[in-house]
């Protein structure tokens, strides 16, 4: 059953993966997103991979962060939130290959928006201090998403972080079940099953690290949360 809903998912199509998508639709899509990220662990996730390495910079720095995939901006929104407890302030930066969701993510105010690709990302090596991106890798299959890693690679100064969707029938049918009472658009009701079917065991997000040139620690999180973070090539601890 569940081999048979994993090749389903590998060739359906997500909303968010057509950067020709209806712009409306694909607003509400990100709120519910949002939404979903609050309530079921992806943001407590992403704090919790980025904290390690906020906590070695002393108070009253002023660092750099990019979003990879940053969707309406509430994963690096959550985590300027956290830095700033911290006492550091995070300039953000969020990449987007979809007008509809860069326009969203520029109206939630605190982060710039650029439209590009995260296989090439327009930014120098060691551009900014932390790369991260959120629930991006599993639309990524093979080559795409080695190419992700390594750009995220290529341009963080401190810390790569990826957060992802720990693969489980269970949370495909939570999810699923939810999005009822929840009122989530169709389109993500739809989508949020597929990716769940998309997303990795942790020992598979650590092959797709591996096969990239990353060496990365895999942690699970509550919520079927996994997060992969490494410091770059050349950087020690």
């Amino acid at each position: 059953m569940t081999g048979w809903l994993r090749a389903w998912a590998a060739r359906a199509d997500e909303t968010l993966d057509d950067p020709r998508a209806d712009a409306a639709t694909v607003t509400a899509s990100l709120g519910d997103i949002a939404r979903i990220n609050r309530l079921f662990g992806g943001r407590a996730a992403a704090v919790r991979g980025l904290d390690p390495y906020l906590a070695e910079a002393p108070p009253g720095r002023i660092l750099t962060l990019l979003d990879v995939g940053t969707g309406g901006g509430d994963i690096p929104r959550a985590l300027a939130a956290r830095a700033a407890r911290r006492g550091l302030t995070l300039r953000l930066v969020g990449v987007e290959r979809h007008p509809a969701a860069a326009r969203a993510a520029r109206n939630g105010g605190s982060l710039v928006p650029v439209l590009a690709e995260g296989g090439c990302l327009p930014f120098a090596d060691g551009a900014v201090d932390f790369v991260f991106c959120a629930k991006l890798l599993h639309h990524l299959p093979g080559a795409a998403g080695t190419a992700l890693l390594r750009e995220m690679d290529r341009v963080a100064r401190r810390a790569a972080v990826v957060a992802d969707i720990r693969r489980s029938l269970f949370a495909a049918l939570g999810l699923w079940l939810v999005s009822w009472p929840l009122r989530f658009h169709p389109a993500t009701r739809r989508d949020g099953v597929i990716s769940v079917f998309r997303g990795f065991t942790p020992e598979e997000l650590s092959d797709v690290c591996r096969a990239a040139g990353v060496r990365a620690e895999v942690r699970r999180h509550p919520g079927w949360c996994l997060t992969a973070a490494w410091r770059p090539a050349g950087v020690s601890a």
